[in-house]
């Protein structure tokens, strides 16, 4: 954790986003790993470490999201604001497909998103379907 996050306040991350990623939703508890602060607009691109900038991930999210803020929505070619799970509400941009192993972008930032974060890793899936066959995913909301 970034030496200007204190622990109070990545401990009021983690209640607010469930102990889980705002991008693919996958549970800390379920990887073993702590999940990892999220600039939501990156520092390298102005972003700031104030709380309403912040929200916690996955590690591989996180990597694969990097200083990016917006990328192609591939239905239409256009440029689009990536996912920002402080301020959307992540069904209206995303499902999960009948077997709860692939997230489905249902909007321009929804699919922009899930290409973009590779959402739909074959790793993740692989894992995800795992989960799905003991009963710990996709999260209940």
């Amino acid at each position: 954790m970034p030496s200007s996050i204190s622990a109070t306040l990545y401990a009021r991350l983690q209640s607010q986003v469930g102990h889980r990623c705002g991008y693919c939703r996958t549970l800390a508890r379920i990887t073993g790993q702590p999940l990892t602060i999220e600039h939501i607009i990156p520092v390298a691109r102005g972003g700031s470490s104030d709380e309403d900038n912040l929200w916690l991930s996955c590690r591989p999210c996180n990597q694969y999201k990097g200083a990016q803020v917006e990328a192609i929505d591939p239905e239409t070619g256009t440029l689009v604001a990536l996912f920002n799970p402080r301020r959307r509400i992540w069904e209206t941009h995303f499902t999960w497909s009948g077997n709860g192993t692939l997230i489905i972008g249902l909007t321009a930032c929804g699919r922009a998103t899930v290409l973009a974060l590779k959402l739909n890793h074959p790793d993740i899936v692989a894992a995800r379907l795992l989960w799905v066959s003991v009963g710990w995913h996709p999260p209940k909301d």
